[in-house]
């Protein structure tokens, strides 16, 4: 599959310089400007080259751990399904898996905008997968 990474620099480029950090706090799950990456890190999609992330750990309202989600059902060790709690017309819960495998650590600014949470229950169990990840 052919990457458009040109077209990605120019997004890079204007988040970098114009867009404001938002305030965000751990548990939520926005989407997040990833870009275009190379081999199989989780690229985002669409024209601001956006994915589901989920704010794992806020280092200070600059840089934050995020995990991105998937809506495709994948099990194993590098995998853990959650039920998101949208914001959007109480839509409830809707099941993504997050990637443990692809933490990364990013500016704050690729934030776009929040579209829910992760129950507090789940967000513990995400930290333990994790941790038993690394072990």
């Amino acid at each position: 599959m052919q990457k458009d990474f040109k077209k990605w620099m120019g997004q890079k480029t204007e988040i970098h310089n114009e867009k404001i950090r938002p305030f965000f706090h751990e548990r939520e799950v926005w989407f997040s400007s990833l870009g275009e990456n190379i081999g199989f890190e989780q690229d985002g999609g669409g024209e601001k080259f956006m994915r589901p992330v989920l704010v794992l750990r806020k280092f200070n309202n600059e840089v934050v751990w995020v995990l991105p989600l998937t809506r495709t059902d994948k099990t194993g060790k590098y995998y853990f399904r959650v039920s998101l709690i949208t914001d959007e017309d109480n839509a409830g819960d809707r099941p993504s898996v997050v990637i443990l495998s692809q933490i990364r650590l990013v500016d704050a600014k690729r934030l776009q905008y929040k579209i829910g949470d992760v129950k507090e229950e789940e967000f513990v169990k995400i930290k333990e997968a994790l941790i038993a990840l690394l072990k």
